[in-house]
């Protein structure tokens, strides 16, 4: 697991974030705090800036204003250090189409300094259920089974921070409880989530932080446990006015 910047520091902080594409203003001075060990869902409509957080968080856009911080590294200062810390599973999979996920895999390794390297894509491969496809080109792959290579990526350096934008999506069942089981090393303060999604039920059924995003801001934010479906339900409704 790689080192924070400060032992007492979040896992994630975000203030007065805000990132525009042209005129049009995405994240308008969002506020974010998640501990060490917490699991957040973020939920709201498309469009929303789901995907854009997630891709500010990791540190793929640049945020225009704000201070972010990530395992206690700046942003702005310390992107390598951050990337060392996060794992990431986008709407792209970030992966070569024309290699074989095991290629993949050990180039994505190969740039972390990674040791007992075959070991580990092993071991990632096996997490997501990926083994009897690891000798295939992925452009030949399901979009499922991309998505399964895109995931054994993203935890293959064992990141203490899960960033996740609608990773279920193309997953079958089978996928999905493998991607429960992996985000729930968070609950056991290993490894912090935050996973993005549009879908209140599974959202609800892995975090146990729920928020909504809308018009840019954390609009609502709340333990799981004090929050029944109907009550969630309710307020995606009034703050994002969409039809859960």
């Amino acid at each position: 697991m790689a080192e924070s910047g400060g032992r007492e520091a979040l896992a994630i902080r975000a203030s007065g974030l805000s990132k525009a594409y042209g005129p049009h203003l995405v994240l308008r001075g969002l506020d974010l705090s998640l501990p060490w060990g917490a699991f957040l869902t973020v939920f709201g409509p498309n469009g929303s800036g789901k995907t854009t957080l997630i891709k500010v968080l990791a540190t793929i856009a640049r945020p225009d204003e704000g201070e972010v911080a990530i395992a206690g590294f700046d942003l702005r200062k310390e992107a390598t250090a951050v990337r060392r810390n996060i794992g990431v599973v986008t709407h792209q999979p970030l992966l070569y189409a024309d290699l074989t996920p095991r290629e993949n895999l050990r180039f994505h390794g190969r740039m972390f300094g990674l040791k007992h390297l075959d070991e580990r894509i092993e071991q990632a491969a096996d997490m997501v259920g990926l083994r009897p496809h690891l000798s295939r080109r992925v452009g030949t792959l399901s979009h499922g089974l991309q998505k399964r290579a895109s995931l054994a990526r993203a935890i293959l350096h064992d990141p203490p921070i899960l960033l996740l934008d609608e990773p279920e999506t193309g997953l079958d069942q089978e996928a999905l409880e493998m991607l429960s089981a992996i985000a729930s090393a968070g609950e056991r303060g290993r490894r912090t989530v935050l996973m993005a999604t549009h879908s209140l039920d599974r959202g609800l059924a892995l975090g146990d932080r729920v928020a909504i995003l809308a018009n840019g801001r954390i609009a609502f934010e709340e333990e799981r446990a004090m929050v029944d479906e109907d009550t969630l339900r309710d307020t995606y409704g009034r703050h994002t006015r969409v039809a859960p």
